[in-house]
């Protein structure tokens, strides 16, 4: 039997240590997007401030520190796109997604938008057979039905517990599913850098002016505060992201992701007293086990 060489381990041991950076990576993602989500909620609840102007000033901040970070060393160049009606299609997808998300947050709590945002990878599954030419076999498809069963449990369409609000969370959902099959078919024909600050400057031109007829201006030293750590959080958490899926790969990411439904729950419970109800962990279990069946379904495939 071969015996493995000291290159070999030595090989493996740098293999182990960037899927390791790679998940530690995914996880402080998860809490940049929670603190992102706070945040945002905090100025729409406790302050009341209108959501075209958090979610405008959520990426003007985003859009600053992009360019600080992009443009000292790549220059303006970094703008051109080789592909800019998709890239332009993408930002537009992610401001839909941002702005139901951010009204979502001013009617539900913290832990259930995020819950339902998590279903999204049952939705991209589905999207990926028109838009990407996949196939979805009888175990993706058993995979899709029953997350969809958790996404009915938790909104419970018809019931006495049902808040139309979750319309907002559901369309954030499908939106930010689509986001994310833009973003695979964007991988390899734009940079990153270059998707960040088409994204982010985007959203502050569309949404700056937008909500100058409502303007709010920071009556405290917190409120400005709180708006500049939620952009940073948001430019942060996206690039905690990225860094984590050069290193590792996706399917042994995937869930990690999850991480944030904890960080959600915990942030919710801390600072607006939220506790997540009977429906909203049940369906939180059942499209959690959707998603990592398919997690696992596609790691053996592999």
């Amino acid at each position: 039997m071969p015996t493995a060489t000291r290159a070999d381990r030595e090989a493996g041991c740098r293999s182990g240590d960037r899927a390791g950076l790679g998940i530690l990576l995914m996880l402080v993602a998860a809490v940049f997007a929670t603190s992102l989500s706070a945040s945002a909620k905090w100025l729409l609840t406790e302050l009341a401030w209108p959501a075209l102007q958090v979610v405008a000033l959520r990426y003007a901040v985003h859009f600053a520190m992009a360019c600080a970070i992009f443009l000292p060393r790549q220059g303006v160049a970094v703008f051109r796109a080789n592909a800019p009606g998709r890239l332009l299609l993408r930002s537009l997808v992610l401001i839909l997604a941002t702005l139901l998300n951010f009204l979502a947050l001013q009617h539900l709590p913290l832990t259930l938008t995020t819950v339902i945002l998590f279903a999204g990878p049952i939705l991209i599954t589905v999207l990926s057979v028109p838009m990407l030419g996949e196939r979805i076999g009888a175990h993706r498809l058993v995979a899709v039905l029953l997350g969809f069963c958790g996404v009915l449990v938790v909104i419970q369409p018809g019931g006495v517990g049902f808040d139309p609000a979750v319309l907002y969370s559901v369309g954030s959902m499908g939106f930010a599913s689509l986001y994310y099959i833009l973003t695979r078919m964007l991988a390899g024909v734009d940079s990153n850098a270059s998707i960040q600050l088409w994204s982010s400057g985007l959203a502050s031109v569309v949404f700056l002016p937008l909500s100058l007829g409502t303007w709010v201006w920071p009556e405290s030293g917190t409120a400005l505060a709180v708006v500049l750590f939620m952009g940073v959080c948001g430019g942060l958490s996206h690039i905690a992201s990225t860094g984590a899926h050069q290193l590792a790969r996706a399917s042994m990411l995937a869930p990690f992701t999850y991480a944030q439904i904890v960080t959600a729950s915990v942030a919710g419970y801390l600072l607006f007293g939220e506790r997540p109800g009977a429906a909203t962990l049940v369906g939180c279990a059942i499209i959690i086990g959707s998603g990592l069946y398919l997690w696992w379904r596609e790691t053996r495939l592999s």
